[in-house]
């Protein structure tokens, strides 16, 4: 199969945004702090569990034409089969709001090809690098940042608090640092 990933235009807006698809709950990262840097060791679950994320709540046509904001999906054929949301934030990051890839693309290559795509958009703007947020309970997705060539840079057991159904999980957060040698690229 032939990937491709283009930039999110006007004419693209019926595209967005996409419906979560089920993933798999594998087992968590747990984050270490040593006073220095941030460690961590995983904790496999017996069983995988599946788990949806509720539904993005935005407006596709921040992204288009916009300097601040980008989105890229990618494409197998005319079918839209997976998608990326950047913007620049304050500290010099451009951060991934979402990464998503439909279950029959997964760990073919196209999240790598959409991060390639936020990685650019970000060298493009002389940013320092890319940032991102996700779950200890995510461990697929940790694990591919971490392969990618993320770092670990922080984790907050509280962020989740006031909700009920996610009060356990811990916000672990990602960066991918351009002066720290990082070629991109998970292939």
């Amino acid at each position: 199969m032939q990937y491709r990933v283009v930039r999110f235009e006007r004419a693209m807006l019926p595209l967005l945004p996409r419906a979560q698809q089920p993933f798999a709950l594998i087992g968590r990262l747990i984050p270490r702090f040593d006073g220095r840097e941030w460690r961590h060791s995983e904790e496999l679950l017996g069983a995988p569990q599946a788990k949806t994320y509720a539904e993005d709540v935005y407006d596709p046509g921040e992204y288009v034409e916009n300097p601040g904001k980008a989105a890229f999906l990618a494409m197998l054929d005319d079918t839209c089969v997976g998608s990326i949301r950047v913007h620049k934030r304050w500290n010099g990051f451009a951060h991934v709001e979402d990464i998503e890839v439909d279950a029959a693309h997964r760990n073919r290559g196209v999240g790598g090809l959409l991060m390639d795509a936020a990685v650019n958009w970000a060298r493009e703007r002389g940013l320092r690098g890319v940032s991102l947020e996700t779950q200890d309970n995510n461990l697929a997705a940790c694990r591919f940042y971490l392969k990618y060539g993320f770092r670990l840079g922080g984790a907050d057991c509280l962020v989740y608090d006031a909700f009920e159904a996610v009060r356990n999980e811990i916000a672990l957060y990602f960066y991918y640092v351009f002066d720290e040698g990082n070629a991109g690229g998970e292939r």
